[in-house]
């Protein structure tokens, strides 16, 4: 019988990419509106009932993204499943974090940019994940497993846009890579320490962002080859 696995946010476009891309695999159990409001505790406990993992991407883009805006539901919603993870023994939570919970459009480097460095969001949409990092950091403590990818740009066809700044270029994330990614998150035996941070991007020309990692995933997407 296949693993369990929930998804929060399921039918946004990360989520359709994992559960078409995971679903050969496991059991993925679909927590999205209207069936499920993960703003609501006991909806996320029973939604979350006989899981092993859940890859939690819920997320209102609406009211608060990159471009602005904040939105306490959306802390809200990454609390409720903290909690019910570890309430109801789910070892694993993959939290979607982004790339905007630091600053990369100002890194010059030397190297890569480290997602163990200290962030510097610039926008609420950063600092909110931020604080979702850490709260994460804090439940790994009590024993829970927890991995923040901080996701880079995803769209739904796939497509690299070959307009716009050159670290949102560089910063581009293919459905295979975001696959593969969280596979190999949810397969891994164990979290180092209960808590790591990864940057998920893809192999891109330029890329600025670490994407080394303890599960031994290798990006293989190269932006130049989506371009359209």
């Amino acid at each position: 019988m296949p693993e369990k696995i929930a998804i929060t946010g399921s039918n946004g476009t990360i989520g359709t990419v994992l559960k078409e891309g995971l679903s050969g695999e496991f059991d993925i159990q679909k927590l999205d509106l209207p069936e499920l409001d993960v703003r609501d505790l006991n909806q996320v406990v029973k939604g979350l009932k006989g899981s092993t993992a859940v890859i939690h991407l819920a997320w209102n883009g609406k009211t608060e993204n990159y471009l602005g805006g904040y939105d306490p539901d959306n802390f809200l919603m990454a609390m409720n499943v903290y909690k019910t993870a570890k309430e109801a023994g789910v070892k694993r939570v993959i939290v979607a974090s982004s790339v905007h919970a630091d600053n990369f459009y100002e890194w010059q480097g030397p190297g890569f940019m480290s997602p163990n460095k200290t962030p510097d969001p610039q926008m609420p949409y950063g600092e909110d994940k931020v604080n979702i990092e850490n709260e994460g950091r804090e439940f790994a403590k009590l024993g829970l497993e927890v991995v923040c990818v901080r996701i880079g740009g995803i769209n739904p066809k796939n497509e690299f846009p070959v307009h716009g700044k050159p670290a949102d270029l560089a910063a581009w994330l293919s459905h295979d890579d975001c696959i593969s990614l969280f596979h190999a998150i949810l397969k891994a035996e164990k979290i180092p320490d209960n808590f790591v941070i990864v940057y998920g991007v893809s192999d891109n020309q330029g890329r600025i962002h670490d994407v080394s990692n303890p599960f031994g995933w290798v990006p293989k997407g190269h932006a130049e080859e989506a371009a359209f």
